[in-house]
């Protein structure tokens, strides 16, 4: 059991438990690092619940897309296919920048809202949603492909609608397959949400850009933003790691 705990293949884990102890004892024993985490964590708080709420809405987004990706109608799937090329040609960056300064403000001009009453953290989200959304409906398209035709012809004669079949046999089986490619994708999301600090969205990246705008403390600054996201990566990906042992356990 030992052996298999410390062989050469595991050994990444104790180089990084290693760094990870390093920092965080020299953040915990130095004045001016505590004083720099303890103005940056409050943006944890926007963080988190930007990369939620931004993942739920691009897990609705991906589905609709991935199923009209592989749907018999010429329309859907033209459509769906365009998005998802478009979004994907686009870095993250500048769709942020452009959802942001120029579609949501046409968009409030078309519906006769004042631009200025838009919260940017409303923008964030919009943008983050969009752009993952074309990523995960590849996740969904691959993932309902995986699932055997027997599986939709056995729903199909059975009685049920195509769309019975797709929410009560396809989608469940697709989900195991699907996991780790969106479980990736949240992750990457919640690491690319530090580009919503452009937008001045006080997250952890924009607190620690203030912080070391306003004191010029940029060692102390960013390796505390080096830890918070390190350690927050490597939790997330724990979690996805026991949630697919557990799937496959329960097989």
């Amino acid at each position: 059991m030992i052996k298999k705990i410390f062989n050469v293949e595991n050994s990444w884990v104790f180089i990084m438990l290693a760094l990870i102890t390093w920092m965080v004892y020299t953040i915990i024993s130095g004045d001016e690092y505590v004083k720099a985490f303890n103005f940056i964590i409050p943006g944890i708080r926007i963080t988190f619940g930007a990369t939620f709420v931004s993942f739920l809405i691009a897990l609705i987004l991906g589905l609709f897309l991935g199923i009209g990706r592989i749907s018999d109608n010429t329309f859907l799937s033209t459509i769906s296919r365009t998005y998802i090329e478009f979004v994907r040609g686009i870095p993250i960056l500048i769709l942020i920048f452009t959802m942001a300064f120029v579609v949501v403000v046409d968009a409030a001009e078309f519906l006769n809202i004042n631009n200025g009453n838009v919260p940017m953290i409303i923008r964030a989200i919009i943008a983050l949603s969009v752009f993952y959304g074309a990523y995960i409906a590849e996740v969904f398209r691959a993932g309902i492909e995986s699932v055997p035709v027997g599986q939709r012809e056995g729903g199909a004669s059975l009685g049920l609608s195509e769309r019975q079949v797709m929410r009560h046999i396809v989608l469940p089986q697709a989900f195991r397959n699907m996991l780790p490619a969106l479980g990736n994708d949240f992750i990457s999301m919640m690491k690319d949400s530090s580009l919503l600090s452009v937008l001045a969205v006080q997250d952890l990246t924009y607190k620690g850009r203030l912080y070391s705008g306003s004191t010029f403390r940029f060692q102390e600054t960013y390796l505390v933003l080096t830890v918070l996201y390190l350690c927050i990566t490597l939790l997330l990906s724990g979690l996805q790691r026991r949630l697919e042992r557990r799937l496959e356990n329960s097989e």
